[in-house]
């Protein structure tokens, strides 16, 4: 059976930049009878998050909702945005004054790096990041982008280019952007098919907190939402955990019977 993790605030407390250990070692008794899968917004590969992969090693990966899909740090699938479209958005962002765009390696492709500077300060006290020219990524094999800003802004960019999907951070300050047609949820069905399980998610268990986690979290079989995960994803979980930072994942893992006291 696969197990399916979102990280920021599912695995990942923000508030300790932490993975607790009650989370780490449930992992491990997971891993004795089910496949561990990381599925995230992020790029696992960049490096400030490679060392958060390193610790929770699983044996595949969802990288940026979908679009990219490692096992065993094997790529099997790649999605790539469409060239002309991310031309559009981007002078549309340029215009408006908004902060879109993607971390590749260890530097920021962002138009408007200001602002995403200004909310890594708000959030984490520092801002580390190595901005570079983000016309660039017009020839690069772009897969998602994040934009960060108001619940409100993201709405006008959806509104604009409807043929996104930009599903709301946690925190709501922000969102992932990517082309319909990529999820977590597809994501899992590619590697239920690599994998030789179920393609229809039955006898998958996934945990997310975000909007980025709405569909792995309805369509698996079993689907978990943080205690502090979005309103939206804990009226269509099966269950409701404790939050990250009350031992959410050791809880939950509990009272589904997936591990033992």
């Amino acid at each position: 059976m696969m197990i399916s993790f979102d990280l920021d605030m599912t695995l990942l407390d923000h508030a300790t930049g932490r993975i607790p250990e009650s989370a780490l070692k449930t992992i491990e008794q997971l891993r004795k009878k089910h496949k561990i899968i990381l599925a995230t917004g992020r790029d696992m590969d960049n490096y400030f998050s490679v060392p958060y992969r390193d610790i929770v090693s699983p044996d595949a990966i969802i990288h940026m909702n979908g679009t990219k899909i490692t096992v065993g740090g094997r790529l099997i699938y790649a999605h790539r945005f469409d060239p002309a479209l991310l031309k559009e958005l981007l002078s549309f962002c340029e215009q408006k004054g908004y902060g879109i765009g993607m971390t590749r390696g260890d530097e920021d492709y962002y138009i408007h790096p200001e602002i995403i500077e200004a909310s890594d300060k708000r959030f984490w006290g520092s801002c580390g990041r190595r901005f570079q020219d983000p016309w660039r990524m017009l020839d690069m094999p772009i897969r998602t982008l994040a934009f960060i800003g108001s619940e409100e802004e993201v709405r006008r960019v959806n509104a604009r280019f409807p043929q996104l999907k930009m599903p709301l951070f946690a925190g709501r300050q922000g969102a992932d952007v990517m082309e319909a047609g990529c999820s977590k949820a597809d994501g899992l069905r590619r590697l239920a098919r690599w994998f030789g399980e179920k393609e229809d998610l039955s006898d998958t268990v996934a945990f997310g907190d975000s909007m980025n986690d709405l569909e792995v979290v309805k369509e698996a079989g079993t689907g978990v939402a943080m205690g502090n995960a979005a309103k939206e994803l804990k009226e269509i979980a099966d269950y409701v955990a404790p939050p990250v930072s009350e031992d959410g994942i050791y809880r939950a893992c509990l009272h589904l019977g997936l591990i033992d006291a």
